[in-house]
């Protein structure tokens, strides 16, 4: 299984090469730093180390995720709570609007169906999409796209 979860590794590394997409590649020392610099990187980086979990209805860890609960178990990592649905953390007084030119990775990128994922830049986010998918990066096209993106209060 390590063999495998390495050649995964290595294969997204070169897809995100050959895509000019700046995705990070975490280390325990890069966590560790992110955790030093900003509450939303250390959550992303948390979130990036279950790339390739499975995606599950109203899963929120350890094995498996859905969307908010992917969401709500990263920032939970991190000291910062709001609810346990895409809904409550939209209700939440813990998020800011912003617009997608000034979202950083980290902050939240909600779609129109209800739908919550990390944003990662300009065209990807990072989250648990649907079943039978797996954890990883989204590329958005024409008729899939956040419609709102937040910043959390208190994640820097």
């Amino acid at each position: 299984m390590g063999t495998l979860r390495v050649f995964y590794r290595l294969l997204i590394i070169l897809l995100i090469s050959t895509s000019i997409v700046a995705l990070p590649i975490a280390t325990s020392n890069q966590a560790a730093t992110a955790s030093a610099r900003a509450p939303r990187m250390a959550a992303y980086v948390w979130a990036y180390h279950h790339a390739r979990a499975p995606y599950c209805w109203g899963g929120t860890g350890p094995r498996c995720f859905d969307c908010s609960g992917l969401i709500v178990a990263a920032y939970a990592h991190q000291g910062l709570h709001f609810g346990r649905s895409t809904y409550d953390i939209l209700a939440s007084r813990r998020l800011v609007r912003e617009s997608e030119s000034h979202a950083r990775r980290g902050d939240l990128a909600f779609y129109g169906t209800g739908h919550v994922e990390f944003y990662v830049r300009h065209r990807y986010t990072f989250g648990a999409l649907e079943p039978g998918t797996l954890i990883g990066w989204h590329h958005w096209n024409a008729w899939w796209h956040p419609t709102m993106f937040f910043r959390v209060r208190g994640a820097g």
